[in-house]
């Protein structure tokens, strides 16, 4: 059966498209799902629609997004009011009420002026200064969500999310630092890009070689955990793939077309990485013996009868 899942706002690289891919390789029994890169959180939304975990942690260093989840969870009718009315005046000049927003917002970082940039801007293509200031602009042929549907879906989201979810918003390698061996990691961190430079929709950058120590610090701990990194569009690699000391499983998912190949009148298909610790891996392969020893088992007691 599939379930309808809400998304709370347009973000790019959410992996809401492909959540189907991922949530297979989810254990039975994960008491936690920690996000610590948790952007529009898909993985851990879809997670929850299908019960797969039993507490979620949204963790995002990006401060003013992880105040926008607060509200979300904690006030959504009062942060889709105050969407509604910025929505509503944004009607006589558009162009220019998104730049007073967008200015409002990188002086005072207001949950709902963030959502409402969020919601005008082009395909959810977040982007910061070096400086840390808010500076995509509008797709001004748009008005941005509706109101009544950003309210089905905050709400819908709140629902869902709001009596098993944590926020925070620190250091990736502190959040990690938190798992159990039930918990599972679903990481997908800055995106490397083609010349591993700054990933402008982060105020900050990861290095591969930080990430990769992490990654390996989390193996030694059998921490479980599962990572969106590297990929493919038709003939260009994005990104450096993880080193094979981790010992991961690695997978490739069918995203479907490149958003950007498409806007240029291209046809090329996005193929995206997934890896599987070890740790994951030893918990899914004892999961599938058990089922295939309980079934055996099942069939032994029906012979004897």
């Amino acid at each position: 059966m599939t379930l309808s899942i809400p998304h709370p706002f347009p973000y790019q690289g959410s992996k809401r498209n492909i959540a189907k891919y991922i949530l297979p390789h989810f254990p039975s029994d994960v008491d936690c799902l920690i996000e610590p890169f948790c952007g529009a959180a898909a993985i851990s939304i879809a997670a929850c629609t299908y019960e797969l975990s039993q507490s979620v942690l949204l963790n995002d260093l990006n401060k003013p997004l992880m105040d926008l989840w607060f509200e979300i969870l904690k006030q959504p009718e009062q942060l889709v009011e105050r969407y509604e009315a910025l929505w509503l005046e944004q009607q006589l000049d558009k162009k220019a009420y998104f730049f007073k927003i967008r200015e409002e917002f990188n002086q005072s970082h207001q949950p709902h002026h963030l959502l409402y940039l969020l919601a005008r801007i082009v395909k959810g293509a977040v982007r910061y200064s070096a400086e840390g200031t808010f500076n995509q602009s509008a797709d001004n042929r748009r008005s941005g969500m509706q109101p009544a549907t950003m309210k089905k879906n905050i709400i819908s989201v709140s629902r869902l999310l709001a009596h098993k979810t944590s926020i925070q918003s620190a250091d990736f390698r502190e959040i990690i630092n938190k798992a159990g061996k039930r918990d599972l990691v679903y990481m997908d961190p800055p995106y490397q890009g083609t010349s591993f430079t700054r990933d402008h929709r982060y105020m900050n950058g990861l290095t591969y070689e930080a990430f990769v120590e992490a990654l390996s610090v989390m193996n030694d701990k059998g921490i479980s955990y599962l990572i969106s990194y590297d990929g493919i569009t038709g003939n260009k690699t994005h990104g450096k793939l993880l080193p094979e000391f981790l010992c991961l499983k690695h997978l490739y998912i069918h995203a479907g077309r490149s958003s950007q190949a498409t806007l240029l009148g291209g046809n090329d298909e996005t193929i995206e990485s997934l890896y599987l610790s070890p740790a994951l891996v030893e918990r899914l392969v004892a999961e599938k013996s058990n089922e295939i020893y309980t079934a055996t088992r099942k069939q032994q007691e029906l012979a004897l009868i």
